[in-house]
């Protein structure tokens, strides 16, 4: 009796334990075939190795940087890339490397605040839009067509002229750009979601327009705004720095590469290595998150797989 009861319950657990980790399988396989897909695509594991690195620069800048970027030392200005310092002084005698590891913590936190702010904002818009439709649909596509009727960058420089030169108001304006882009991904894709039996069935069991949304609709169209806000990630940062550049965003002293790249250009012919370094520094971290955007895409798009 002992026995049999001890056989039933080990069955019983086992079984259990087989339950859990089928359903704990499950779950994970999404993500492991995204793992894998990106893994397949050379262009988005550089662009994925360029952005860890832009990251531990960003995180342990205090640690790597060699010197204070905002100490000033009028006597080693102007200086080429040397063992001393590997991409020269500034106009000020600043070092350059130094100033390029704080200033990504900038750049990056300008551009992963601002799609934030578009996402946020760019997801409740469409996704009201798509579902509800008529009048409200109506009301908010067109305040939508009104914001892309404007140059993404024009309407950015707009908006932080109106509200003043600062870094912060760069995100909000940035932020305000990329609305549009989102809210339009996300209302076509909620049109296609709604449309399916399941959220029909949800209907008839007497889900709320708030459950049906958050719970059901929202995760199944996570895919295509996941994708696009890491390729608005690009965009995001290559636009604070053009404001920057043109002095609307990071004011003196602050180490932010669109403001480097402004100060060198009075340098361009005899000390062209301090708008280069910024330069190349935008340049790469905006091609890595195109790369690692697009690699991003094929991996989630169903079309994509065989």
């Amino acid at each position: 009796m002992t026995e049999e009861g001890t056989n039933v319950s080990s069955l019983v657990n086992t079984e259990k334990s087989n339950t859990v980790s089928i359903k704990t399988a499950k779950k994970q396989k999404p993500w492991l075939e995204l793992g894998k897909a990106l893994l397949h695509n050379k262009m988005s594991l550089i662009g994925g190795f360029i952005i860890v690195i832009y990251l531990v620069m960003a995180l342990l800048a205090p640690v790597i940087a060699p010197y204070d970027p905002y100490e000033i030392d009028l006597v080693n200005k102007l200086e080429a890339p040397s063992s001393e310092h590997i991409m020269g002084t500034d106009d000020k005698g600043r070092d350059i490397f130094s100033r390029i590891l704080y200033g990504s913590q900038l750049s990056l936190s300008v551009g992963v605040v601002s799609v934030l702010i578009g996402a946020f904002f760019g997801i409740i818009l469409g996704i009201v839009s798509g579902y509800y439709g008529k009048w409200i649909d109506t009301i908010i596509m067109r305040v939508i067509d009104v914001l892309l009727a404007f140059p993404g960058i024009l309407l950015a420089l707009a908006i932080v002229s109106a509200l003043g030169p600062s870094l912060i108001n760069v995100m909000v304006a940035v932020g305000v750009f990329s609305i549009p882009t989102f809210a339009r991904i996300v209302r076509g894709s909620t049109l296609a979601a709604k449309k399916m039996e399941y959220i029909d069935a949800i209907k008839v069991l007497g889900a709320s327009d708030a459950k049906i949304i958050f719970v059901h609709i929202l995760p199944n169209i996570l895919s295509p705004i996941i994708v696009q806000g890491t390729l608005r990630l690009a965009t995001a940062i290559l636009s604070a720095a053009g404001l920057s550049f043109l002095g609307m965003g990071a004011q003196p002293p602050s180490a932010e590469w669109g403001a480097m790249l402004s100060d060198g250009r009075d340098f361009l012919w005899t000390a062209p290595h301090i708008a280069l370094f910024p330069g190349l520094a935008i340049a790469i971290i905006v091609l890595a998150f195109n790369l690692f955007g697009d690699g991003l895409r094929d991996a989630l798009d169903p079309r994509m797989k065989q």
